[in-house]
């Protein structure tokens, strides 16, 4: 069966951002018939916070997007990443790295086309300093990793070129993302991601990890971000937009009618429910460009 996942931090509430994507990641594997599981990111314990996971699943529901199964933790996953992590290992792919963010911002070459930074594997043949703290990161071959979005067509980054060698276990012994996340996809039989295009960047990263595991990586699928009036992506630093706020202004139709008539699945932003518009969803109707919102706006209350 098709399985789509949402899988939101809870380091804070939710905003309208993160409410776009659960929406429309919920409509896009709800409408072919399959599965919507839920997994909490909380591989961050020092801004993770049980509190908010509660909030968010209260907000999903209430929103009119339920999901299936029983929500995954990552904080309880840590010995399925050492188990991953040890494999890599054993291949010789990995090497500690001891830079501080500072030597890294020295040491990063600025992209040619969009300023993103390339490490320049400072780290790669020194010799190992076990009394020192270290990152560990993952040494990556001159190769080209292309894969088709299901929304923004065929994507390309050579991983030496453009990315460089990256961290897959912090220096504080954290998980990285890049990790962790292949293989919470793979295990939990995640066929369809769906996620704002701010990742996209990070998918053929992920695809690579995926072929060294063994793993089938799962069709990605960007969706437009959210931005404020100043340009800047949705975060939970924009009180105004998030479903604190909005819970005591807004219903949830209303709410749902606002983001989809923004993610042009219908002409107004009139309230409507989740399961209303299934029979409609079409990836073709949502725009490849970023959405500037100030406010939920005409989306009366029923």
């Amino acid at each position: 069966m098709l399985k789509g996942r949402f899988a939101p931090s809870p380091t804070g509430r939710m905003h309208l951002g993160n409410v776009f994507s659960a929406l429309l990641s919920w409509l896009s594997v709800k409408s072919k018939g399959g599965q919507w599981l839920l997994r909490i990111e909380d591989i961050d314990t020092q801004r993770s916070r049980p509190e908010y996971a509660q909030l968010l699943m209260d907000d999903l529901q209430w929103l009119g997007l339920p999901w299936d199964g029983e929500p995954v933790y990552q904080s309880q996953r840590t010995e399925l990443y050492q188990q991953h992590f040890e494999r890599l290992q054993a291949q010789g792919l990995t090497y500690p790295c001891y830079c501080s963010r500072a030597d890294l911002l020295a040491a990063q070459a600025p992209h040619e086309s969009d300023a993103r930074t390339v490490y320049a594997g400072t780290c790669r043949h020194l010799p190992s300093q076990p009394e020192k703290p270290a990152a560990t990161r993952l040494i990556v071959p001159d190769k080209t990793i292309a894969f088709t979005d299901g929304h923004y067509g065929l994507h390309s980054l050579n991983l030496t070129h453009d990315v460089g060698d990256f961290v897959i276990r912090r220096k504080d012994g954290a998980w990285a993302y890049q990790l962790a996340v292949v293989i919470d996809d793979a295990l939990m039989d995640i066929s369809e991601v769906v996620r704002g295009c701010d990742l996209l960047h990070s998918s053929p990263q992920q695809i690579y990890v995926a072929q060294l595991l063994g793993y089938m990586p799962p069709q990605f699928i960007h969706l437009p971000l959210l931005r404020n009036t100043a340009g800047q992506r949705l975060s939970k630093r924009d009180r105004s937009l998030d479903m604190a706020t909005l819970r005591q202004q807004h219903t949830a139709p209303a709410i749902v009618g606002f983001l989809a008539h923004l993610a042009g699945l219908q002409p107004h932003p009139s309230p409507i429910t989740p399961h209303a518009l299934l029979s409609t969803f079409d990836w073709r109707k949502v725009p490849t460009t970023d959405i500037t919102v100030a406010e939920i706006t005409h989306a009366t209350n029923p």
